[in-house]
């Protein structure tokens, strides 16, 4: 068994659960989203209460709408989207900046 240090996890609608997701697989994540029960992915560090996240849902015309919120800072962005290499990319920036990213709890898979 070796230690995983979870920063962020990222969680989908119909309950799925992907610890410090990559660019690729928020845009994996993204293709698996549905109108029919699985409409959105957030991502937040894994503690109590979360200064920041990162919401995104698709929306009926097949746009996302990409939330972005840190509370710390006092940052709130809303955004509507279209490209999911863009929103991945973005996201993964946004998870990125100084302060996120601490480490939070620990993994023994």
């Amino acid at each position: 068994m070796t230690d995983q240090v979870i920063y962020y996890r990222a969680e989908t609608e119909d309950g799925r659960f992907v610890d410090n997701p990559s660019e690729d697989t928020i845009y994996m994540l993204l293709e698996e989203l549905d109108l029919t029960g699985n409409t959105f992915v957030t991502i937040e560090p894994v503690e109590d209460d979360p200064a920041w996240y990162v919401s995104i849902s698709l929306l009926a015309e097949g746009t996302y709408e990409v939330e972005y919120r840190d509370a710390l800072r006092h940052e709130h962005r809303l955004t509507t989207e279209t490209d999911r290499s863009d929103i991945a990319r973005e996201a993964t920036i946004w998870m990125a900046r100084p302060y996120r990213g601490q480490p939070r709890q620990r993994s023994t898979t």
